[in-house]
C-alpha cells in the first residue's frame, strides 16, 4: 500500500470519502481500476491450495474477493468507523444476510413499526418461515422496545430517520437496552449515510445500507452493504460467500466513486430540504410535514444531537386522501415519479401504493401511512425550481 494510506486513521470523513481503501496496483493508477473478472489466476498448484484454504491472503473468486469490491467495502468502513465491511447484492440482501448469519429458528426480533415496507415482508413472511419472529414497537418509545424483548430476542432492528415519517430513535439509549438483554442492534443508515449520522459511535453494533441510494447518489446502481465489527461481519460474509448475495465489480466502482462526493451532496441534500420544509408547512394545502428538520417536529432536538444533518426526505400529508395526493403528484413536470430515493434527481411517490403498498391497512395504519401522505426525496436542482414544481398541484388544491 502506498505510504500515504498509512495516515488513514486520522483523516477526516471528507478525505475518507476519497482516499480510503484504494490499493494501486502495479500500473500506478490515479483513479481507482475496475477488476471485471470471475476469476484470478495462481502462479502454481501450491499457490492456489494456500488462497482456497486462507493460509495466504489473496483473491480467490469474485463472488467473495474481488478488489473493487474490496476497495469500496474498505471505504465505507473508514467512513462508518466499522472495523469490517460486507458488501451485498442489495440492501435487502445486505438485511437478510444479517439475519441469516446472526439468528436461529427460534430466536427473535424486535423492530420498529416504521419501516420499509420490504424489510417488513423480509421479517414476517420469508423469516418467519425459518422460525424467527418479529416484534414491532413504535420507533421512537424506548420502553415499548424494552418490553418488548424477551429471552430469546437476538436482534433490535430501526430505520432512524424513519420512512418516510422521519421519526427518530434515540441510538446511545437503544444500544444500552439492546445490550443490556443481551441482543444485538442493527441501524438502517441509508436516509442519513456517515455524513451525517454514525451508529456505531452512538453505540449500534450494525449499520445497514441501500448503497442504491446516497451512497451512490445518481440512481445508477442497486447495491448493500453491512458494517460493524469483525466478529459478527465475519459471519455475514459467509453467508455471502456460500449463498451468493454478492456485489458485482462493476457496481461497486460506481458506488467507490459515489462516496467521493458524498459529504458535499449530502450537504446540499439538507439545505433543499430544509427550506423546502419550511414552505410546504406554511402552504394552506397541507396539513402536516413530517421531517425532523422543523422546530415543531416531536424528535427534533434529539435528531438535532445525534445527527449532523436532517436529510433530504420529506413527508408531506395533504388533505383530501388518495385522490388529492395523485393529483400533485400528477401535476408535476420536474419531479421524477418514481419509488427510489437518494437521487441527485428530486423524486415523489405515494408510499400508500408504491413503497408500502404490500402492507396490509392496518400496517399502513400502525406505521402512519395515509392515504394523503406523499414522499419527496429533495433532490440538487435549484431549489426555486423544485418548489415551484410542487406548487402547482398543491396550490390547486385550495
Amino acid at each position: 500500500m502506498h505510504d500515504e494510506y498509512e495516515a488513514a486513521s486520522s483523516w477526516a470523513r471528507d478525505t475518507l470519502a476519497i482516499r480510503a481503501g484504494h490499493e494501486r496496483t502495479g500500473e500506478q493508477e490515479h483513479g481507482e481500476p475496475i477488476f471485471p473478472t470471475s476469476s484470478f489466476v495462481y502462479g502454481s498448484a501450491a499457490e492456489a491450495a494456500r488462497k482456497f484454504n486462507g493460509e495466504e491472503p489473496g483473491n480467490v473468486y469474485s463472488r467473495f474477493t474481488n478488489p473493487s469490491v474490496r476497495t469500496f467495502e474498505h471505504r465505507l468502513a473508514a467512513l462508518e468507523g466499522g472495523e469490517r465491511c460486507v458488501a451485498t447484492s442489495s440492501g435487502m440482501s445486505a438485511i437478510l444476510s444479517t439475519a441469516l448469519a446472526l439468528l436461529s429458528a427460534g430466536d427473535e426480533i424486535v423492530a420498529s413499526r416504521s419501516l420499509f415496507g420490504s424489510t417488513v415482508s423480509l421479517f414476517d413472511k420469508y423469516l418467519g418461515k425459518l422460525g424467527i419472529t418479529t416484534r414491532y414497537v413504535e420507533l421512537s418509545d424506548l420502553a415499548a422496545w424494552e418490553a418488548a424483548i424477551t429471552p430469546a430476542t437476538r436482534l433490535l432492528f430501526a430505520e432512524t430517520p424513519s420512512n418516510p415519517l422521519s421519526e427518530v430513535v434515540d441510538i446511545a439509549a437503544l444500544a444500552d437496552i439492546a445490550h443490556r438483554h443481551g441482543a444485538l442492534l442493527a441501524i438502517d443508515n441509508c436516509f442519513l449515510t456517515p455524513a451525517l449520522q454514525r451508529p456505531l459511535a452512538l453505540g449500534a453494533d450494525l449499520v445497514i445500507h441501500s448503497a442504491t441510494k446516497y451512497l451512490d447518489g445518481q440512481g445508477r446502481a442497486i447495491g448493500g452493504a453491512v458494517v460493524g465489527r469483525n466478529a459478527e461481519l465475519e459471519a455475514v460474509f459467509g453467508v455471502v460467500r456460500t449463498c451468493g448475495p454478492c456485489m458485482s465489480p462493476f457496481n461497486a466502482w460506481i458506488f467507490t466513486k459515489g462516496l467521493e462526493t458524498l459529504e458535499l451532496r449530502m450537504r446540499a441534500h439538507c439545505q433543499n430540504a430544509q427550506a423546502l420544509a419550511e414552505w410546504l408547512a406554511a402552504h394552506p394545502a397541507v396539513s402536516r410535514v413530517h421531517y425532523s428538520g422543523l422546530a415543531g417536529h416531536a424528535q427534533h432536538a434529539l435528531a438535532a444531537r445525534q445527527q449532523d444533518g436532517f436529510g433530504a426526505v420529506l413527508g408531506i400529508e395533504v388533505v383530501g386522501g388518495r385522490e388529492a395526493a395523485w393529483s400533485v403528484i400528477d401535476a408535476t413536470r420536474l419531479l421524477s415519479i418514481t419509488g427510489n430515493l437518494g437521487d441527485v434527481k428530486s423524486t415523489i411517490t405515494h408510499p400508500a401504493t408504491t413503497t408500502h403498498g404490500r402492507l396490509s391497512d392496518a400496517q399502513k395504519a400502525a406505521a402512519g401511512i395515509t392515504e394523503g401522505l406523499m414522499r419527496v426525496a429533495v433532490g440538487l436542482e435549484a431549489f426555486d425550481d423544485i418548489r415551484n414544481d410542487l406548487a402547482r398541484g398543491l396550490d390547486a388544491l385550495v
